[in-house]
């Protein structure tokens, strides 16, 4: 596959990531899978693009837990707003650097 229809792909799944916070998480389990689907074939900048993306879903989806279990204690609730704008802020900047033809700065982080 051509480095412009991955560099799409790598696009799509940001989407679907996003959109996943309206459709409960949907879309971004499609995302998450298209993402481990990518990832070896793809060249280096969006290979990292990739890792990112499904590290993105991997680490949101435990903290996501963490927060529902903790909603017994109602700190639950704001940490799913906290959890929200983590990953909103996570896949923003994913799609400017991917703009940018650069890989994604800290893929190994687990913060912003």
């Amino acid at each position: 596959m051509s480095q412009t229809a991955t560099a799409g792909m790598a696009r799509a799944v940001y989407v679907l990531h996003l959109v996943g916070l309206i459709t409960g998480g949907l879309t971004a389990i499609a995302g998450v899978i298209i993402a481990h689907m990518y990832a070896g074939d793809a060249p280096p900048p969006l290979r990292e693009h990739f890792r990112f993306q499904y590290r993105t879903f991997w680490i949101g989806l435990l903290y996501w837990f963490i927060a529902g279990i903790t909603t017994l204690a109602f700190i639950g609730w704001l940490l799913m707003v906290v959890i929200t704008i983590w990953w909103i802020v996570r896949c923003a900047r994913g799609l400017s650097t991917l703009n940018r033809n650069i890989p994604p700065a800290r893929v190994d982080s687990w913060g912003f």
